[in-house]
């Protein structure tokens, strides 16, 4: 789940420029169910605390997806309450992958990218933590994701980079 600010609701405007993205995560935070552990950095955990706590709401409507892609999210919202323990993760790839993201365009971004995406989709987090800092990466919870072992192939709602930074929104064990 990423950790961008555009997800909180102080940061809504007239027209939502992440759409698609605040979909499927609210949709996988819902998912979750209500006994969520919080993993993050500073900036993700008050994003991740925001969606907590829009989810928890008794008027909660799921969002509209409003492409396919989303789909898988919203069907998971049926299955919520897994059983066992639910963490949200919050973190993000690189934000150097074009001449318009926060940070100056790195060649190295795409492919950091690739392999961090690769590694979480497999279930074993893995990256270079000094490239991840180079690339402006958010991956403090990502490495704490990784110490709880094995967590098998990762369902996929979301993978894109809008404005030059890498998001995705998975989930495991669904």
């Amino acid at each position: 789940m990423p950790g961008t600010l555009a997800l909180l609701p102080e940061y809504a405007g007239r027209e939502d420029p992440v759409a698609e993205l605040r979909a499927a995560a609210l949709a996988a935070v819902a998912w979750l169910g209500s006994d969520v552990t919080l993993v993050g950095d500073e900036q993700g955990a008050r994003v991740g605390a925001s969606l907590l706590e829009v989810v928890s709401r008794q008027d909660f409507v799921l969002p509209q997806p409003p492409t396919v892609s989303t789909t898988l999210a919203s069907a998971r919202c049926s299955t919520s309450g897994a059983g066992g323990p639910a963490y949200l993760v919050v973190g993000n790839g690189s934000a150097k992958r074009t001449d318009k993201a926060p940070g100056a365009f790195d060649e190295r971004a795409e492919a950091f990218d690739a392999g961090l995406g690769a590694s979480l989709r497999a279930g074993w987090p893995e990256f270079d933590a000094r490239l991840a800092e180079e690339l402006w990466a958010s991956v403090e919870g990502i490495a704490r994701l990784g110490s709880l072992g094995d967590l098998g192939e990762a369902q996929v709602d979301y993978d894109d980079a809008p404005y030059g930074v890498q998001y995705w929104v998975m989930g495991w064990g669904a």
